[in-house]
């Protein structure tokens, strides 16, 4: 039974305490050749904490945490929660622009990085990046190089090795108030903005998605997703609450990822809608014996009915499709085992126990069940705001506290949650109003279709032209008036696309969701050099 009041009043480091101490030896951290255990993962985040204390840094600061997924990233950022201090997970892509925005926004104190990442000196990047940022006092950097530091620059080995039998004050941490993570948005439409969530937020949301999961302390918990966005940090969170396993990936790759499932009898698996499609089209999913995965959440983008039904015949039999955001920790809406199976597929699930969500017209009025408009969500899952952004924050919610999440979707007479698409996402085709994501639904049952998205080109007779880009599947040759013809009879006439435009890769978020501003502009710029 769900019950979000469970998880009343603990903090994340609470949750690592708790386990910490039932079972110390049990096994946290699975990645590469070395595991550590509940007691050692919390002996070295403590060892790191007390470093940091003995640097000045406390409650209420800011730690940017710039790694991909690897134990250094898990202990630091519960090194941060014993603290009181909050943690900036950080795309350890970006550009130097892109991170300084965040880290200035942030007022991050302490940034923890790789030396370097896919051939990037990270290092000789913050070491510019400290001129033009006051708050950011120092640099704690991962690898295994013998590098010469100062007294701003330490090795994360070396600075955890020095708070070793060390001390600092226990934090008194609030969890309903005080703000644990500062998670930036993908910016798929425009300048990224600082999620403020606090311990509440995130371990009351995770802890009620894995009891809907039906996670226990057995299970061995697969995170391919980043844990720099609200996916994979939710993942890690979820695990914690039940004191499971947690099996970490640094990159993905979807056979590295099947035989990493094999290789540890991982029974739970998560990730976006193409992460799992690539999993299946990879050559060795047939091969292996994957019969240890139980169970597991599609989540971070539509998910097609087809593709979740082949998820659970060929992978995870106990798949669960979910909806959420970053605002909201992220999960809003979740399937369970004993729902029927149409709305195990055509569904986003029904609501956390504790959540609730409206549907909203265009004049903010709600409508009756059925009705298709924006989602507006209130709970104990909604963030504390949008960092340093006030107007935003103000902007994004109603009068009596519901998130307005920019998502069209609908609730049916059974409860359960239909996700639309994004309302900004809508096309206006003369009088015609074009949801992208019918469209995209249908192309991708394309035989010669990888993925598909549709976005609205400018157009002065009709307003918008409906354009499908499509990204083949690799080795196959497809027309744009092949994938016309495939459209008509299947649905409305005004809803076939009058553009058809073939890309070799999506721009792409950190979290697996096509940047569609950036797509338009490409299409755009696409269109004005060449004839349609």
């Amino acid at each position: 039974m769900e019950d979000h009041t469970r998880f009343a009043g603990l903090s994340v480091c609470d949750l690592l305490d708790r386990f910490a101490l039932q079972q110390p030896d049990r096994p946290l951290l699975s990645c590469l050749e070395d595991t550590l255990s509940y007691g050692r993962t919390q002996l070295q985040a403590r060892a790191l904490a007390a470093a940091l204390h003995n640097l000045g840094i406390g409650a209420g600061d800011r730690i940017a945490i710039d790694l991909p997924n690897g134990p250094e990233f898990v202990v630091s950022a519960v090194a941060a929660a014993n603290l009181g201090a909050a943690i900036v997970p950080l795309n350890p892509a970006y550009s130097a622009h892109e991170l300084q925005f965040m880290l200035r926004n942030s007022e991050a104190s302490v940034v923890i990085a790789a030396e370097e990442y896919e051939g990037h000196d990270k290092l000789e990047l913050f070491e510019r990046l400290q001129f033009n940022l006051p708050d950011l006092q120092y640099v704690v950097t991962v690898g295994e190089e013998d590098l010469w530091y100062d007294d701003r620059i330490f090795q994360f080995e070396d600075l955890v090795s020095s708070g070793e039998g060390k001390s600092y004050p226990p934090a008194r941490v609030d969890p309903e108030e005080d703000v644990y993570a500062i998670l930036y948005t993908a910016g798929t439409t425009g300048k990224p903005k600082g999620v403020m969530l606090t311990h509440a937020n995130l371990v009351r949301t995770n802890g009620v998605t894995a009891e809907a999961l039906g996670l226990t302390k057995e299970d061995k918990v697969l995170i391919a997703v980043p844990m720099f966005n609200i996916f994979g940090l939710g993942a890690l969170i979820s695990a914690l609450t039940v004191g499971a396993t947690v099996v970490l990936m640094e990159k993905f790759d979807a056979g590295a990822a099947l035989e990493l499932v094999v290789e540890t009898k991982a029974t739970v698996l998560q990730g976006a809608p193409t992460m799992f499609a690539q999993q299946l089209r990879s050559g060795v999913i047939d091969e292996l014996d994957l019969s240890s995965l139980r169970t597991g959440i599609v989540a971070g983008a539509p998910v097609l009915d087809v593709l979740a039904r082949e998820i659970r015949e060929r992978l995870v039999p106990g798949l669960e499709i979910a909806y959420g955001l970053t605002e909201t920790s992220p999960t809003v809406s979740i399937t369970r085992r004993n729902d029927p199976a149409e709305k195990r597929n055509y569904t986003a699930g029904r609501l956390l126990e504790g959540v609730e969500v409206r549907v909203l017209g265009d004049d903010g009025a709600a409508l009756p069940v059925e009705s298709i408009g924006e989602l507006a969500v209130r709970g104990f899952n909604v963030m504390k705001g949008y960092n340093r952004q006030p107007e935003e924050t103000h902007r994004s919610l109603t009068e009596d506290g519901f998130f307005r999440t920019g998502d069209l979707g609908m609730i049916d007479e059974d409860g359960y949650l239909h996700i639309v698409g994004r309302k900004q996402d809508t096309i206006v085709r003369g009088e015609y109003v074009i949801y992208p994501r019918e469209l995209e639904d249908l192309l991708r049952l394309h035989p010669a279709v990888q993925e598909a998205a549709v976005v609205g080109v400018a157009d002065e007779v009709l307003g918008e032209l409906i354009c499908a880009c499509v990204m083949p599947v690799e080795g196959a040759i497809v027309t744009g008036d092949e994938i016309k013809e495939f459209c008509r009879g299947q649905i409305a006439q005004y809803k076939v696309p009058d553009l058809v435009r073939f890309v070799d890769v999506f721009p792409m978020t950190g979290s697996g969701k096509i940047r569609r501003v950036e797509l338009a502009r490409m299409v755009r710029a696409e269109r004005g050099a060449r004839p349609s």
